[in-house]
């Protein structure tokens, strides 16, 4: 831990005087998968017989079946959880010789008990924010009455469960700030049960949705109810999650639910039968009256558009006027307005039916248009797509003005332009470093910005958009004891990677390092899905700066959306190669210009980082004294038959397919 060298679980370690005692799992020659004529062998998946039939017993190999899982493949399984608890208990045998543990723990717990806030969003005359006190598992929502008001706890989700396993997921307040709809998940699954509150009692309502799972929640802005995805319950029989839950998820359905209504009565409002992988989106516009249903198949950055006049239903009502006209035959009239996955469309504003939309549409680094229902052939650009930097967030503020933020070399800079015409009003300051959100509608005249970078744990800047040229004032500030900013330093620089493309890392570290190698060193990359790896403040790195004189590093390698699309394209699929060198040419710099050695340099990443991780310690395993590969997507060939795992094959590839099969075996 002192070095952040890794042990050498095969040789042993010198200081142990033998080889750690790694449990084994029982291998089965037998499973052994064809992929388009290529033998492979998964010796560790171990196939229980199917309830499908007598062939595979027969013929000894695992039919696919995805509702019969092996023993690596099902965590509930008795071989797999005692698998799994052997390997902590060697864990906390190795932990437990660190001498600096206790001391280190001691440390980052000290930093992490500092106050954190978000920045306020207002729904009538109310205002919501979340308020961590410091070591709160979770933030806890409060609620005020203007910015001036006592602040009261609406929802405490540390509350919600004795053991801390119910979380918070989606949530949304109904438009006159009298409702609170909000999912709640139990032990890690991604199954979330939604609930209803009454704010001004703190009342939970009779109303409970079950069997939702990746959605939003959007309020009809009559405050009668909301819309929502789920999807089909579990046939009887069934397993149930209990957060380990691995069947692939299909079919997924959006409805509407009425405010003091069983669930059974919601309105089914989109489905498509022929396209069991695609989910839904459906959000209601400013104006209320139009509803935009977002389609999408992948993790890539496109989707369909189809909207609906809600306000313009048959029969009474609207939305209730429907209901009872049909009986729930039909679903809503929607009307296709983009209709293939050829970019990504996110509506910002809308003036009766015209819409402003924020699209990578022929700009990979993504700009605003304008197109109206009435003329859906045409569209018009109103801030076209910038030379170098990313467009990443687009707000309407105070009736007729933007908040853009673009990425700027993975720095975030903040313009104020004109709605109707895009024309440059202002540009706000900024430090360098990352906004992390723009609170606003446009009904507002004052946008909550939030802030944070390496050296700055965070702050929310209130800027008056109402009042000649905005100053950006700040709202609340972060603060965390024994922190103090002038002892570290931080910097950003360029690497080269194999095939030549130059990428940028941060560097931080206390002042006055040597630059002799024998620095302890983390270094962190992501590489993929989009996501731009922006800087940000960790009371973690900081301590392990402070105490251990540890380096931390960011690479943003291709694969993520630091410099748009074209960047995210040039790290995925038969490209992910390019993922791997960027990550391992920023080590081999870290090195080289002495802020390292190889036994003292860890890498760490998570998901498709965990991957990252994987593949580069295997690729070069010289080069690595430590990996850190949090929940990582490690089985390339079967990660599609779980879960959600098929909407990431937009990124890796899939192996049913014999080229991608190809890539993804190499």
């Amino acid at each position: 831990m002192g070095s952040l060298s890794a042990l050498d679980c095969t040789a042993g370690s010198e200081d142990e005087g033998g080889v750690l005692p790694y449990p084994p799992a029982r291998r089965d020659e037998s499973v052994v998968d064809d992929y388009h004529g290529v033998q492979v062998s998964d010796p560790y998946r171990c196939c229980i017989l199917p309830v499908c039939g007598k062939a595979a017993q027969k013929e000894k190999t695992c039919c696919l079946c995805v509702f019969c899982f092996g023993r690596l493949e099902d965590p509930d399984s008795e071989e797999t959880k005692a698998f799994v608890e052997k390997q902590v208990e060697l864990a906390d045998s190795v932990l437990e010789t660190c001498e600096l543990r206790e001391k280190l723990k001691g440390k980052i717990t000290k930093l992490f008990d500092h106050p954190r806030y978000d920045a306020p969003s207002r729904r009538g005359d109310k205002y919501f924010y979340f308020h961590n006190t410091g070591l709160q598992p979770q933030s806890v929502l409060y609620v005020q009455d203007g910015l001036q008001g006592e602040a009261e706890v609406l929802l405490d989700p540390n509350a919600l469960s004795d053991d801390g396993t119910v979380s918070l997921g989606p949530f949304s307040v109904s438009e006159d700030g009298n409702y609170l709809a909000y999912g709640l998940s139990s032990s890690g699954s991604d199954w979330i049960t939604i609930k209803v509150m009454r704010v001004e009692d703190k009342t939970v309502e009779e109303d409970t949705i079950s069997w939702a799972k990746f959605t939003g929640i959007s309020w009809t802005h009559d405050n009668r109810g909301f819309f929502y995805s789920r999807y089909p319950a579990p046939k009887d029989g069934e397993k149930l999650d209990a957060g380990t839950e691995t069947n692939i998820n299909l079919y997924q359905e959006s409805y509407y639910h009425f405010l003091g209504t069983d669930q059974a009565e919601d309105i089914l409002c989109w489905r498509d039968q022929e396209n069991p992988k695609h989910r839904f989106d459906a959000t209601v516009a400013d104006d209320g009256k139009h509803l935009l249903l977002y389609t999408h198949e992948g993790c890539d950055p496109v989707n369909k558009v189809y909207y609906c006049d809600i306000s313009a239903l048959p029969g009474p009502g609207g939305l209730h006027g429907f209901k009872e006209s049909n009986n729930g035959t039909d679903l809503l009239p929607f009307i296709k307005l983009v209709d293939d996955f050829d970019a990504k469309y996110a509506a910002v504003a809308n003036d009766g039916t015209a819409f402003t939309f924020l699209t990578n549409k022929d700009a990979p680094r993504y700009k605003l248009v304008r197109v109206d229902l009435t003329d859906p052939s045409s569209w018009a650009d109103v801030v076209p797509e910038s030379d170098k930097d990313v467009l990443e967030i687009a707000r309407a503020v105070d009736g007729e003005k933007l908040v853009l933020s673009y990425l700027s070399d993975v720095k975030s800079v903040l313009q104020v332009r004109e709605l109707k015409t895009g024309e440059f009003l202002h540009q706000l300051p900024v430090d360098i470093g990352t906004v992390t959100r723009v609170s606003a509608r446009r009904q507002d005249g004052v946008a909550f910005i939030g802030f944070t970078s390496f050296l700055s744990p965070g702050i929310i800047y209130q800027c008056d958009l109402g009042s000649g040229v905005p100053e950006m004032k700040v709202f609340r500030e972060i603060h965390v004891a024994g922190f103090d900013r002038s002892e570290f330093q931080g910097k950003q620089v360029f690497v080269t990677s194999k095939d030549g493309t130059k990428f940028p890392i941060f560097i931080g570290s206390k002042k006055g390092i040597k630059l002799d190698g024998s620095n302890p060193c983390l270094l962190y990359g992501y590489g993929g899905f989009t996501v731009s790896i922006t800087p940000a403040f960790s009371v973690s790195r900081v301590a392990l700066a402070k105490h251990l004189g540890a380096v931390f590093c960011i690479a943003n390698i291709r694969g993520g959306g630091e410099y748009g699309e074209e960047w995210h394209k040039a790290g995925s699929l038969a490209k992910k190669q390019n993922v791997f060198d960027d990550f391992i040419s920023a080590g081999e710099y870290l090195v080289s210009h002495g802020y390292t050695r190889p036994g003292k340099l860890c890498i760490e990443g998570g998901s498709n980082g965990g991957l990252l991780v994987g593949a580069c310690v295997n690729q070069r395993p010289d080069l690595f004294g430590c990996a850190l590969a949090h929940v990582g997507v490690m089985d390339m060939l079967r990660f599609h038959r779980f879960t959600i795992g098929h909407a990431w094959t937009t990124d890796f590839g899939c192996s049913n397919e014999e080229e991608e099969f190809h890539w993804l075996i190499k």
